[in-house]
């Protein structure tokens, strides 16, 4: 995180200086976010302020694709509008995109099942076929096995603070999913980073999505990952029935990834429990609720076969080979004190 304060006085006089249409609308801070501090603007609006070293790559990459892939989404979400350059004041890009209202989901857990369908209609959207330009990224949509560091530390880690005899399947699931086939088909558009602070909920169900940063173009299993890392248990099978382009080997690469993911907000929870910089108390929960969601499956069936990725019987409803995506026309997360890379 960087040193220097980015506080009201200095938002609302870079909106002046540079946007002084907007200067009257009403400025407050929002609490939340990681590479970016937020500020909403008026009720329409808000503010992206970059506060690490990678943010204003992934703004600028935000404010490149996200206007085109927005108006076909059915769900709201956060579309630049204006972009502020570096000046004396401050010396990074910083954004305004549009509000999308709502209460982030590690604050107000989805609780209604017909969420799956919504998710699954949203990421069937979102799926299409990059254009060759479209950005990549070394730790997201790319083969499992390149993970398989960084997802063995961050299983350590969580071990090391307690708890390991509930991790006994965790390897298994990764393992299974490392096994699985790789994505043969088209780079496909991901958002890239589903996680409960990335998607905001009204009345118990998902309601919109958020920060893009992290927005490239490979295998969509992990944004399919959100199926146990979003939504309510038991859910999964309703989500893919709904995406309905999901095989064997897809449904694996995707329950690995959310394990990985789980792992992920649970050390983030842990570093804010302890009071550490960047560290967020309520991902700890959210992590654990995804992992037992997206090892409860394998565990209710005994583990009796690899026939089926949800945990029964292999399901008619799952295609055998992916679809082939239409073409659109647009950290592993890692742990940002460099000590981890979790998917």
């Amino acid at each position: 995180m960087d040193s220097f304060e980015i506080d009201e006085n200095l938002v609302r006089s870079l909106v002046r200086e540079q946007h002084p249409d907007l200067a009257g609308l009403d400025l407050r801070e929002v609490a939340g976010g990681w590479d970016n501090q937020l500020w909403r603007l008026g009720d329409e609006l808000a503010v992206r302020m970059p506060r690490t070293e990678r943010a204003p790559s992934l703004l600028r990459k935000e404010h490149r694709w996200l206007p085109a892939l927005a108006p076909r989404l059915p769900l709201p979400v956060p579309t630049p509008k204006r972009i502020g350059e570096p000046s004396a004041r401050f010396p990074r890009p910083w954004t305004i995109a549009t509000w999308v209202p709502g209460e982030p989901a590690d604050r107000a857990p989805i609780s209604d099942d017909s969420a799956a369908d919504t998710l699954a209609g949203f990421l069937k959207a979102l799926h299409v076929k990059a254009p060759a330009d479209a950005p990549v990224s070394q730790d997201r949509g790319v083969p499992l096995k390149t993970l398989s560091d960084g997802f063995v530390r961050g299983l350590d880690e969580v071990a090391s603070g307690g708890g390991a005899a509930g991790l006994r399947n965790v390897r298994d699931v990764w393992d299974e999913a490392v096994a699985a086939p790789d994505w043969e088909g088209p780079p496909v558009w991901l958002h890239g980073d589903l996680h409960p602070a990335n998607v905001v909920v009204s009345d118990g169900t998902l309601s919109g999505v958020i920060d893009f940063g992290d927005m490239c173009a490979g295998d969509p299993a992990v944004d399919l990952a959100a199926a146990w890392v979003l939504l309510p248990a038991g859910a999964a099978a309703r989500f893919f029935d709904a995406y309905a382009d999901a095989d064997e080997a897809m449904i694996r690469r995707a329950r690995g990834l959310a394990a990985a993911k789980s792992l992920f907000l649970i050390l983030m929870g842990r570093a804010g429990e302890r009071g550490l910089p960047g560290g967020k108390p309520t991902w700890g929960p959210a992590g654990r609720a995804a992992l037992d969601r997206a090892l409860a499956s394998i565990e209710e069936a005994g583990r009796p076969s690899r026939c089926s990725a949800l945990g029964g019987p292999a399901r008619g409803a799952l295609p055998t080979t992916p679809r082939s995506p239409e073409t659109a026309s647009e950290s592993g997360q890692i742990v940002r004190d460099g000590n981890h890379q979790i998917i």
